[in-house]
């Protein structure tokens, strides 16, 4: 079992990391000190601490309350990090907000792998351009994650998909699933393809081709932009297929992560044992 520490006032200097996670300028500043080759990141509530402890990421600390540490009890043996343990007001304070899920655990960044490492394995790939909603990247995420895709190719401008609320949102897939922050942009469309992938070029154009129509097959990738503005022109000049989700009249668009969704359902090889 974990060594449990009490905590009893939010000024202890041992639980800074958790300290005002309402506040995200504050913790891009100390979050991404070491930018994205350092630094932290923070993760909320039982389901996502079980993938943080299941994933390779080294884990810096806990903070529970007395509930959340009985519920995550099974999961603490052979934690080597310490496990402070408050009460939920001195949780909340620390925090910044009401955290009624009571239970936070941060955990150390990693150095991103090159491109061809983060597809290497990859039939299915993701690729998001702007996307800086950070709930919208962790649902995508979790699609990817759902449809089988291999690995998460970001832009630079896109969210960063190790802030609490993209990972809570994500259900913890995040943490398991290949990324990389790719660069220059949109240069990384051709580096796609000289990988052997078909770059296909989400957009709601009534000129594209329609998804149903593309047959699903190794290496594609599926190339997909913010809320509103969508892929930029390089970017859609640089794919090799534009394709468009038919839709009933008088509807133009989906929510990115949900036309995510439909693409990958579409494009995704059939899963073992489903």
């Amino acid at each position: 079992m974990a060594v449990l520490v009490p905590i009893d006032d939010p000024a202890d200097g041992r639980v800074a990391d958790f300290v005002g996670l309402n506040d995200p300028d504050l913790r891009r500043l100390r979050e991404q000190s070491g930018g994205a080759e350092g630094g932290f990141f923070i993760a909320e509530g039982d389901l996502v601490i079980r993938q943080l402890l299941r994933s390779t990421y080294r884990l810096r600390s806990l903070l529970l309350t007395p509930l959340r540490l009985t519920a995550l009890e099974a999961e603490l043996e052979g934690v080597d990090a310490p496990v402070y343990v408050a009460a939920p007001a001195v949780v909340n304070a620390i925090s910044g907000f009401h955290l009624h899920r009571g239970a936070l655990a941060s955990a150390d960044r990693r150095p991103l792998p090159p491109l061809g490492d983060a597809v290497a394995a990859a039939d299915l790939v993701v690729v998001t351009e702007a996307v800086n909603d950070h709930e919208n990247l962790g649902s995508i995420f979790r699609n990817a994650a759902a449809f089988g895709a291999g690995a998460v190719v970001l832009d630079p401008t896109s969210s960063d998909p190790l802030y609490r609320r993209s990972i809570r949102v994500s259900m913890g897939h995040v943490l398991g699933l290949p990324y990389t922050v790719a660069q220059p942009w949109p240069a990384v469309i051709a580096e796609l393809q000289a990988l052997g992938f078909e770059v296909l070029a989400l957009t709601p154009a009534p000129d594209a081709d329609d998804l149903r129509a593309v047959a699903p097959r190794p290496r594609q990738a599926l190339l997909v932009g913010a809320e509103g503005p969508g892929l930029s022109t390089a970017a859609r000049s640089a794919a090799d297929r534009r394709v468009r989700i038919a839709m009933a009249p008088g509807v133009d668009s989906l929510n990115v992560a949900a036309a995510t969704a439909v693409a990958l359902h579409h494009l995704a090889r059939p899963v073992r044992g489903v």
